[in-house]
């Protein structure tokens, strides 16, 4: 098989749908001699931040000079991207030893037993395992969770640390429609004696975590009972037990940033006061301060400004208003939106609709994105344009800011009309 071939193969799992749960992912792993027990990682797990927390942990990491893992999703720039090193992702050449060392696994799967073909996420994530566990081991890898926690493919390794970065309504569908629901799931990534840095809003969703820690003897460092922020217009002293470290000023724009970075700080400050790492802290703080991650409030391009957000829930669509309001009130704002099935859609709109002049909606090539009339009817007020071509709408734009958001994937394919 070559790359394309390789690929193919990987993206026709999508056919098989999401399944929650972990026995399939279980099985392949004993039957490759289990390369997730050979990682020291950090898992990150919450509705949002976990990318931006993983971006904040890496930079930190390869500033203290060691060699750091990394698997995300969805991808923004290239599919390779979601294994990668120091922020480099997998060669080519790699993907295709790896579908080759899963592929037969994953026949097997489905041949001796009956729990179902593998999923595609599955099947990345079991890359990622035999990647950082067999063929590339690193000094740490840090594995951020896609959807869930307790039965997510990811949640089959003992991590050093884990991080909980929030809790909000998204796939309610899948993981339950209140705040509890999440919480359950989500505090099922919690382990006996890891540490748990935590940051949680609803403070029903807070207790429960709060008693699960407890219950598990954990040590669980809570924002704003442990941690704490204090934010300035743009930047925001840290403090946590005796360390106090101010003036920190992030390239990531956001109150909600502040928060992600305080929680990789006290992630990397726990392993230190463990012995797990040797941590030079300006260099920690250097590398958080200039860390970016692409499609979180990036701008694209100048004249007119462009920026694309991958805000895709109800909670990261707050955040994107409330920081839009923070840095661009003098602007007249331009919302292109467009989103997947599953999304609070008409709540995301309304929220949005509060900074908009003008608001259009649209659709992109993907097998879940929600065709225009579907996003169309969920407005409630209607002050809204159809755009059936979003390409040519981008290139013939010519107001003041134009804000392109709603799902990932989306700004992952309006990206690229600007990244080449």
């Amino acid at each position: 098989m070559n790359y394309l071939d390789s690929l193919h193969w990987i993206h026709e799992r999508t056919k098989f749908g999401i399944k929650p749960g972990v026995k399939r992912m279980k099985w392949m792993l004993s039957n490759l001699d289990h390369p997730e027990e050979k990682i020291h990682g950090v898992h990150v797990v919450g509705t949002n931040g976990k990318g931006s927390t993983v971006s904040y942990l890496r930079d930190a990491l390869v500033a203290n000079n060691y060699e750091v893992g990394t698997f995300t999703s969805p991808y923004i720039v290239t599919f390779n991207e979601r294994i990668s090193i120091n922020g480099v992702p997998i060669t080519n050449d790699d993907l295709v030893d790896l579908v080759q060392i899963v592929k037969p696994i994953s026949e097997r799967l489905e041949a001796e037993t009956d729990l179902g073909p593998a999923t595609e996420f599955e099947i990345i994530t079991l890359m990622m395992f035999v990647y950082f566990g067999t063929i590339h081991p690193v000094d740490f890898v840090i594995v951020e969770a896609g959807l869930g926690a307790l039965n997510d493919s990811t949640n089959v390794f003992q991590p050093i640390m884990t991080v909980l970065t929030s809790i909000g309504l998204d796939h309610t569908n899948i993981l339950g429609d209140t705040y509890m629901d999440i919480a359950r799931e989500k505090a099922g990534v919690i382990k006996p004696s890891v540490p748990l840095v935590y940051a949680i809003k609803p403070k029903d969703a807070l207790h429960f975590v709060r008693e699960v820690v407890e219950s598990h003897h954990n040590k669980g460092l809570e924002l704003d009972r442990d941690i704490h922020v204090l934010s300035d217009e743009t930047e925001f002293t840290y403090r946590y037990e005796s360390y106090e470290l101010e003036n920190i000023q992030l390239k990531m724009l956001g109150q909600h940033q502040h928060e992600n970075a305080a929680l990789a700080i006290t992630t990397l400050i726990e392993m230190y006061q463990r012995g797990i790492i040797q941590l030079d802290f300006n260099k920690m703080i250097d590398a958080i301060e200039n860390t970016k991650w692409s499609g979180r409030i990036e701008k694209v391009k100048d004249e007119p400004l462009v920026l694309v957000d991958g805000a895709h829930n109800k909670e990261s669509i707050d955040a994107l208003v409330d920081t839009l309001n923070q840095y661009y009130s003098d602007k007249k704002i331009d919302v292109l939106f467009a989103a997947i099935d599953g999304k609070p859609i008409g709540k995301m709109m309304n929220r949005l609709e509060e900074i908009a002049n003008r608001f259009y909606v649209t659709t992109f090539d993907f097998p879940k994105a929600l065709p225009i009339d579907t996003v169309y009817e969920n407005l409630e007020h209607k002050h809204v344009e159809k755009v059936e071509h979003y390409n040519d709408f981008i290139d013939e734009y010519d107001g003041e800011l134009l804000v392109i958001t709603g799902s990932l994937y989306f700004i992952s394919e309006a990206r690229k009309l600007f990244i080449k």
